[in-house]
Parts: structure tokens; sequence; C-alpha cells
């Protein structure tokens, strides 16, 4: 549920106008653009269809769209909970410690925006224990912590509304994540931050749903119109070898049954690949190999050229 301050900053993803609920709906208040949202089961639907590759159908017809949150029962459930997982984030929490650290500075009940959220990311269990925070949690699926659908191409909030964005695992499955970063950069106020978390090594997941990799500089060419206050590696290259091990294995069949015996045969054979990544964080090599970065930075009115950025290269070569 969106708090009646947060609900005061909503726009019309089309035209940025501002709008009004009216029953199980939102309008437009601008009479050229007129666009009508549904409200499903308490939340409200803010596509705008016309950049999107979803319709605001797939939604009200509660459709599947990038994930299936039901939790798994029987013994696929108790494989899951209980299969080693073959990937870690080894700074996630340390830096959500940080981010809200940096938000309480700013003030006394800042306004975070977190886009992909329908699943508690990685590590962000600091962030959604801060009770001072004002979090909105969006997604364009429906989960657990989804209470506004949206899409990071056109967010439907006025401009400055908000001290904080997270955007974690999710610039890899959007279409165009230099508009995304863009709509980041609005939707903040002049002192705003921005926590994303991006792949680079690491295979299609999602399904069609699926787009964009990044190296650490194309990672921070991304969000060249911030002043970044900390970066780095967030998963490691032992991560990266147990993703491309596990894909490697899963290219020889499209059998349904014998995909899902290899996703448990490579947890239990390479779950401890990971284990060497808090060793090789700290290596320059691991810039050029490591599975994602994560980035921080404040809001710029600035914009870092290519010469600067072509600088900051921290790798081995």
């Amino acid at each position: 549920m969106l708090s009646e301050n947060i609900g005061k900053l909503l726009c019309c993803p089309v035209c940025k106008s501002k709008i009004e609920r009216s029953g199980e709906q939102f309008l437009c208040t601008a009479s050229e653009c007129g666009k009508q949202y549904p409200v499903v089961d308490g939340i409200p639907v803010l596509i705008n269809e016309d950049s999107s590759v979803f319709l605001i159908n797939d939604f009200v017809s509660r459709r599947q769209t990038t994930l299936d949150f039901e939790t798994s029962k029987g013994i696929k459930g108790f494989l899951v909970r209980t299969m080693p997982c073959i990937g870690k984030n080894l700074t996630g929490k340390e830096n959500y410690e940080k981010f809200v650290g940096l938000l309480a500075k700013q003030s006394s009940n800042p306004k975070v925006l977190v886009l992909g959220s329908g699943i508690v990311g990685s590590g962000m269990e600091p962030l959604m224990e801060a009770e001072f925070i004002d979090l909105v949690e969006t997604d364009v699926a429906f989960g657990p912590h989804t209470n506004l659908i949206c899409d990071a191409h056109d967010i439907p909030f006025a401009n400055g509304s908000f001290d904080g964005v997270v955007v974690q695992a999710v610039l890899e499955h959007v279409a165009d994540p230099y508009r995304c970063a863009e709509e980041i950069h609005r939707v903040l106020n002049s002192e705003g931050l921005v926590y994303a978390d991006t792949p680079f090594m690491q295979q299609v997941h999602m399904r069609q749903y699926d787009f964009t990799r990044f190296t650490a500089l194309g990672h921070r060419r991304l969000f060249r119109r911030f002043e970044e206050i900390y970066s780095g590696i967030s998963c490691g290259p032992g991560m990266a070898l147990s993703w491309s091990y596990q894909y490697f294995l899963l290219s020889f069949t499209t059998s349904f049954i014998l995909r899902k015996l290899i996703i448990y045969f490579v947890s239990l054979t390479s779950f401890f690949l990971k284990y060497f990544d808090p060793y090789l964080i700290e290596k320059a090599g691991s810039q050029d190999a490591a599975s994602s970065y994560y980035f921080v930075g404040k809001k710029s009115s600035h914009t870092l050229s290519d010469r600067e950025l072509v600088k900051q290269y921290k790798g081995a070569f």
C-alpha cells in the first residue's frame, strides 16, 4: 500500500501530468491525454503501453510476466530450499547498510523507490528494516512486495520525487537501460542517490526478458550523470564460472526434467567455487571477470565524458 505522501507524487507514465484516483482506476488530469489506469487487487497499474513490452491487460488478466513468485511446494520445494546455491552477492548487505546511512544524513524520512522489488533483493534487509524510510516497492510482476506496477522506462512519479532509487538485478532485463537511467535521474531530487547492481558474466535468465550485460566501465557509463560515491564487484569470478559450467551442461538438452537434474547436479558439484570470491574480489583481474558490479552515486549536473571514463579502468591488462 502506497503512503498518502507517496500517492501525491504519482503522475501519468505517458505525459507526466498529475493523476487522480476514481474508484478502481487512476485518471490522467491532462485533457489532451486522458489515459486511464486500473487498480488490480489494490495495486495501481501505471504502464505506458507505447514504450513497454507489457500491456495493461497483462496485469488485469493476471498473466505471468517476468517471474512466478509462487513458493515451490513438495519435493521441488524441498530441493530448492536444501540444495547449495552456486551464487553469492559478496557486498550487498554492507552496501545497503552504507546506503541507508547516506539516506539518513539527507533526511529524517527519506523516500526511496525500488525498481524490481517483487521479492527482496540479495542483502537488501538493512533497507527493508529501516523504519524511517518511506519505501515504494515496484515491479512489472505481482509479488509479495509489489505495491505498484510500473515500467522503469516511464516511471510514474513527478520530477524530484525521491531521495533514493534502488535498481538491483533489473537493468539487464529492460529493453533500453539508458532510458531507464535517465528516468532514475529525473525522479531523484537534487541530492538524490542511486544504488545499482547489474550482471556482467551471467547467462540468459528470465527467458525472453533478458537483454543486456555491462562491464565495470559500461556500468559506470550508464550512470555517467551521477557522481560516484563508491562502486565495485558484487559477485565474483567463481560465481561466473559456476554459471558458465551450468549453462554449458544445459546446452546439451531441452528436456525439462534433464535440465532440472543438471541444475541440481551443478549445485552439488560447483557451489564451492563461490568461496574463492572473497579472496579474488580484491584482485585486479576480477575486474575483468566478475559476475556482477554495483554502483552507488549522487545525482549530478556534470556528465562524465567518455575520455574521463576510460581513465577509470582498474583491470589487469
